[in-house]
């Protein structure tokens, strides 16, 4: 029998190595998995709180801004249009906080033995995903009973606004795990973002209520006004701008690339800092 031998050689890293992460394909179900079970560990109402946090975010929302503030919804129930940016903006904000500490949290597996590092923040996102198809049962009900029609022919809209969901999130959050290994500052400041970016984005209110064109040009920078616009087209029949759609995808992917080489810079340092 011949023996093989793994080389691992810096100098030779791709900015995203398919071989190598297709080599490791089974870290991402244990770690994923993993991430899973612990956030729902001991807890008595277990995978029922990813219902029932969007669930009452949408009420709070409904109570306070669709009907106090009668805050336009694209011809749609104020619920059914809160939920569905609601649910899409949780899979980023998850995603964002997860990946953001998988690093420092993994700090005694990555001190003993080599995998690409990648897998971790990744792995995050993905248990982010786990919560979004258990509210997005929840979503089918909820139009369901307010008799909302859904456009066949936009069906598509849903894979491809999760895919840009993914991509939008994986940047920020790889760049922000490997900030956070060295600059644990950074676990403070990433809610804070996170809840700005929140009211940044227009998860709560459309885009068309603000009358100044430049403030529509500075909120769909946002990575995620992309993904969530595609998701409601098959509610709305709403087909976005072109170019805010261009201008918010070109943003995520900046962003994804910026926190992939940074990522991969940086990552020989974390087992020493984390």
């Amino acid at each position: 029998m011949t023996e093989s031998e793994h080389i691992i050689d810096a100098s030779e890293r791709k900015l995203f190595d398919w071989k190598e992460l297709l080599f490791y394909k089974e870290l991402f179900y244990f770690f994923t998995w993993r991430d899973i079970k612990i956030k729902y560990k001991q807890t008595v109402l277990g995978f029922m709180w990813a219902i029932l946090q969007p669930l009452l975010m949408m009420t709070i929302f409904t109570l306070f801004f669709g009907k106090a503030l009668n805050i336009p919804s694209q011809n749609l129930p104020y619920p059914v249009f809160v939920f569905s940016g609601l649910l899409i903006w949780t899979i980023f904000s998850s995603g964002l906080t997860n990946a953001s500490n998988s690093m420092v949290n993994n700090a005694q597996i990555i001190k003993k033995i080599y995998f690409p590092r990648l897998i971790i923040p990744v792995s995050s996102i993905l248990g982010a995903l786990f919560d979004f198809l258990m509210a997005f049962i929840l979503y089918i009900g909820i139009l369901i009973y307010y008799q909302q029609p859904v456009s066949l022919h936009a069906f598509w809209c849903w894979p491809v606004a999760l895919l840009v969901t993914i991509v939008a999130t994986l940047g920020p959050g790889s760049w922000l795990a490997a900030l956070n290994v060295k600059y644990r500052d950074f676990r403070y400041v990433i809610p804070f973002l996170v809840q700005v970016l929140f009211f940044l984005t227009p998860v709560i209110y459309p885009i068309s209520m603000l009358t100044h064109p430049w403030l529509r040009y500075l909120l769909v920078v946002s990575p995620m006004y992309a993904a969530i616009e595609l998701f409601r087209m098959p509610i709305t029949g709403i087909v976005p701008q072109p170019e805010f759609i261009i201008i918010s995808l070109g943003s995520g992917v900046l962003l994804l690339l910026i926190g992939l080489t940074y990522f991969r810079k940086t990552e020989d340092l974390f087992a020493d800092f984390a």
